[in-house]
């Protein structure tokens, strides 16, 4: 039962067992707030027989008063066990829910980030998991716990008269199929809820992103305009969802309201007929108006639970999406990259690499050119066992990298991308990123040689500096030697460079590429680069046009044979002698 209640609602084993026992305390608690109805006819009942029998009724006030305050003891602990196992212990599920989805999340494939929309994860990272506590905190289990409790009740109503029990329980039935049969119509309009806030939050955070690209191309009125109109149809969506759902919910509770009418003509035409007591009458008549309450709410409970379910699905879709696994531990003969046969597509409709086979090979620097879309990145991140490969292998010396734990695998790698990716920290723990142990002089050593220095030291608290959200106020080539300074201070025996010095002026150009070479020295160099002076100086070249290896071999053999690498090389050449025209009009 535990797993089922897992599966259903998306929760861990100790989630899976608390909301068993939150739901038992609120049955609990239920049947509790029952007992003072009982107290109550008791009283009554004894204080009618004391005065038709003409004796004093004080001493059975005093007898029920102390009954009394012993049933609000009770009624205490049993609503403080029920606090503990519905807040508390949902909190920290809560806590635990995020915290696996995170780790979860971290042992994913890059290949799930790139079908995923940003916003969306970080919906369901931070709203979800809100929705959902509060789902575990006020609906989920107070909904099953009601209806065991009021299955009990019901019961014993009918034990003690069926008569009087069906005019109090016929309509519960009839309320909770309403409001069930509903639930299509609810799910609809819900779903329509939540992608139009959802298209609404994916446009704004586009805006905020390319707030500079808009502007400078004149276009903040028309995306305005288009943002206006997604969030007024958010607005929309959300007032009939609403509607929707409150219309539903409200007609079952109005419903409800018959069942105490049904009580009073029934009980009087029975206590007329003289097969009712009054005592009786009033017992059902105190219950009926105890049990519509929580059953109402109940039914309000149903649809948020409802509601619910579309975001727990969402949590679902993660927590079963496959993970990347391998062997922690392994011995590799070297640090030689062989990609043999290699096949990998993003969309299985389009490839992106077909049958790529090539070795990098330790100390030696292999350049991997071509033309845009030929798949020089993809190769590279394939290397670090960032996606997987859809046929042939990559192996680091020797070993499958398919076969080893993305984690594990990666610390043979120092890496430098073209999209750099920085932290809201300062510059300190930016660059200690690439060794979490290194001492600060270690850390400044490798911003000197990536020639942060000549930056850093004008930033007002040097390299205590906040950089702000992914580095927004250091420029391209700030970000990028940042970067470097990284890869310089890990010393990985695998280097992997994408246009890494794409965004540096010419000195610090000539500047990073001296701190490289030093860093290359006697490890694995996979380097992507357009700038053919950068190339000139590998070891071996790799052509990819069309995801294939068109050419390979050293540089100055490659320019001899004519072929693309030499055609890439002559228009470089051609390019760098290009200037703006000047203009032929007459000034004024």
């Amino acid at each position: 039962m535990i797993g089922k209640i897992q599966h259903i609602y998306a929760l861990t084993e100790r989630g899976a067992k608390d909301l068993v026992k939150a739901t038992l305390w609120t049955v609990a608690a239920n049947l509790s707030l029952m007992l003072p109805v009982g107290l109550l006819i008791m009283a009554l009942q004894d204080i009618i027989d004391a005065l038709m029998s003409g004796g004093d009724p004080a001493a059975e006030i005093w007898s029920i008063t102390a009954l009394g305050a012993g049933l609000l003891v009770l009624i205490y602990i049993v609503h403080w066990f029920q606090y503990k196992a519905l807040y508390i212990a949902t909190y920290i599920e809560s806590a635990n829910r995020r915290i696996g989805l995170g780790e979860k999340l971290r042992q994913l494939p890059l290949s799930f980030f790139g079908q995923r929309d940003l916003s969306d994860l970080t919906a369901t990272m931070m709203s979800d998991c809100s929705a959902l506590e509060q789902a575990f905190s006020h609906f989920v289990p107070q909904l099953w716990g009601t209806i065991i409790s009021t299955v009990l009740i019901a019961i014993g109503m009918l034990t003690m008269d069926w008569r009087m029990g069906l005019a109090v329980l016929w309509v519960l039935p009839v309320a909770f199929l309403l409001t069930a049969g509903s639930r299509w119509l609810q799910d609809r309009f819900g779903t329509r809820n939540f992608l139009a806030k959802r298209a609404a939050t994916d446009s704004l955070q586009e805006l905020l992103e390319t707030v500079k690209d808009i502007k400078a191309c004149n276009q903040k009125e028309k995306y305005l305009h288009g943002l206006d109109e997604k969030m007024d149809e958010a607005e929309r969506a959300t007032v009939r969802s609403e509607l929707v759902t409150g219309t539903c919910v409200t007609s079952a509770q109005a419903f409800l309201k018959l069942g105490l009418a049904t009580t009073v003509l029934v009980g009087v035409n029975l206590l007329v007929g003289g097969s009712l007591e009054l005592a009786t009458l009033l017992i059902y008549l105190i219950a009926a108006s105890r049990l519509y309450d929580p059953i109402s709410t109940t039914l309000a409970n149903m649809a948020a639970v409802f509601s619910s379910q579309i975001k727990i699905q969402r949590m679902r879709e993660i927590e079963q999406q496959p993970v990347q696994t391998g062997a922690k531990s392994y011995t590799l003969k070297n640090y030689d990259i062989a990609f043999d046969r290699v096949k990998f597509a993003y969309d299985q409709r389009e490839g992106v690499l077909a049958d790529v086979s090539f070795t990098a090979r330790q100390g030696e620097v292999t350049a991997l050119v071509g033309p845009s879309g030929g798949g020089k990145s993809t190769a590279a991140k394939l290397a670090a066992r960032f996606w997987d490969v859809d046929g042939g292998r990559i192996t680091l010396g020797g070993v499958d990298v398919s076969t080893v734990e993305p984690e594990a695998l990666l610390k043979n790698y120092a890496i430098v991308f073209q999209d750099v990716v920085l932290f809201r920290d300062t510059v300190m723990e930016n660059i200690r990123l690439g060794r979490r142990d290194a001492s600060d002089q270690e850390v400044l050593a490798a911003a000197r040689a990536a020639q942060c220095d000549t930056f850093v030291q004008k930033m007002p608290e040097g390299y205590q500096t906040m950089i702000g959200e992914n580095g927004a106020t250091l420029s391209g080539g700030e970000r990028q030697r940042i970067s470097i300074a990284r890869a310089l201070l890990k010393n990985a025996p695998v280097i992997l460079l994408d246009e890494a010095t794409a965004s540096l002026d010419v000195e610090n150009e000539s500047a990073v590429q001296a701190a490289l070479s030093g860093l290359v020295q006697d490890k694995t160099v996979l380097i992507i680069a357009h700038r053919m002076r950068t190339v000139m100086g590998a070891d071996k070249v790799v052509v990819l046009v069309g995801g294939k290896v068109a050419e390979m071999g050293c540089p100055e053999d490659l320019v001899k044979k004519g072929g693309i690498f030499a055609h890439m090389v002559a228009l470089q050449t051609q390019s760098q002698s290009w200037s703006l025209p000047g203009s032929t009009k007459e000034r004024p």
